[in-house]
């Protein structure tokens, strides 16, 4: 697990409140338009990289498909767990590195993540792509929000492996991150992927003396 950042276990096990319930509407909204309508949901595979709680794969459990999801935090996925024990949902939760996934080939559907590509190096980024593709079925798609460039928290140039680290300004205070320019983006996915579609966004808060700005990419992947 050396490539991602070993803070997140104890942000989960430290700080009891910092929990998700709900899922994120582009998430939800990624599902419905992607899902395969030529089948049952129970028969259509969905992974979450960096699931946390599990808030997104709980509304998609929940909807009748089969999900799955992989943390660095033990606290956050047995939080998840339990969460679906209690409320009698089906969910294969499994603690790991990103860049080591522990599913077959050609396993999923879907897969989408919130940010955890931003949470490694690129290295690690790089692997996890590789094995994101090949867990995911040949014409599935993968939906990812990578941290851009253009974030008020890339505010110096990044070590060599690609993190800028103890992040102090902006939005984005966290041990380290990865920040990706519009070639970058397109270089993490050269391979074996094609975009559907490239979103920039950009949220500036106009009331803050600094106009802080939160910047990242929403792209679509279609595994090829």
């Amino acid at each position: 697990m050396a490539t991602y950042e070993s803070n997140w276990e104890r942000i989960y096990s430290e700080n009891p409140d910092y929990r998700s319930w709900y899922p994120w509407s582009e998430i939800v909204s990624f599902v419905f338009r992607n899902a395969p309508k030529n089948r049952e949901r129970k028969q259509i595979s969905i992974l979450e990289i960096g699931c946390g709680t599990g808030n997104n794969l709980w509304f998609a459990a929940r909807e009748g498909f089969r999900v799955a999801g992989i943390d660095i935090s033990k606290t956050a996925i047995d939080f998840a767990k339990g969460r679906f024990a209690k409320e009698g949902l089906a969910g294969d939760f499994r603690v790991g590195d990103f860049s080591k996934l522990p599913f077959s080939d050609g396993s999923f559907d879907l897969a989408f993540d919130r940010g955890s590509l931003s949470m490694t190096n690129r290295q690690g980024a790089v692997d996890c792509v590789a094995e994101i593709r090949r867990v995911i079925k040949s014409g599935g798609l993968f939906q990812c929000g990578p941290f851009s460039d253009r974030d008020s928290s890339f505010y110096r140039s990044p070590d060599d492996d690609g993190l800028v680290r103890d992040i102090k300004v902006g939005t984005i205070l966290c041990e380290q991150a990865s920040f990706y320019g519009l070639q970058d983006m397109r270089n993490l996915f050269s391979r074996g992927w094609i975009f559907d579609s490239l979103q920039h966004i950009d949220e500036t808060d106009f009331l803050s003396p600094e106009r802080v700005s939160h910047s990242r990419w929403l792209a679509v992947l279609r595994a090829v």
